[in-house]
């Protein structure tokens, strides 16, 4: 399979598919690993330039994966990775929706909603921590973080507010 880079491609994301729990945001830490870690397909700052140019791009999270597909494997890249990541769960959910639906309010399905919920925030929680690793800020970008948490969770404050606070910061910084 490993000479075979559009295998390879599926065999990475098609499985990340069903751990999309909280979204495509909670699969970045595995796909990081993945193509930075493990195959060395991309480097940490094409990484994160990918991250950001796929949460600027309208539509999920998880196209990060679509410019990952393009970067290692061209057109065909993209197109395999795309449906890899979004196929396999589709598919699942759609299955799924009828027997949920039929069994609304049933105490199994309370639990799983009340046991997804830690997961998805654990997964999204993981990803910001790859992020923070990746973008390499140091110490500062970790007090940033931080205190920009803190007022999310303590104030009814737009995050861009504390986006433009981050950047002037660390444009004072550098100059």
């Amino acid at each position: 399979m490993r000479d075979n880079i559009y295998l390879t491609l599926l065999a990475i994301f098609a499985p990340l598919s069903f751990l999309t729990v909280g979204g495509g945001q909670s699969v970045i830490p595995e796909i990081h690993r993945q193509v930075v870690e493990v195959h060395g397909w991309i480097s940490e700052s094409q990484f994160l330039a990918d991250y950001a140019i796929s949460r600027m791009a309208p539509g999920p999270g998880s196209l990060i994966v679509t410019l990952i597909g393009w970067q290692v494997a061209g057109f065909a890249g993209a197109v395999i990775t795309t449906i890899s990541i979004f196929v396999p769960s589709s598919i699942l959910v759609f299955l799924l929706a009828r027997v949920w639906a039929r069994h609304r309010g049933a105490p199994w399905q309370t639990a799983v909603e009340l046991g997804l919920a830690p997961i998805a925030a654990g997964l999204i929680l993981a990803a910001s921590l790859t992020l923070m690793r990746a973008a390499s800020g140091g110490w500062l970008a970790v007090v940033v973080t931080l205190a920009t948490t803190g007022l999310l969770l303590a104030t009814e404050l737009n995050p861009l507010f504390m986006i433009a606070g981050g950047a002037l910061m660390f444009l004072g910084l550098r100059l």
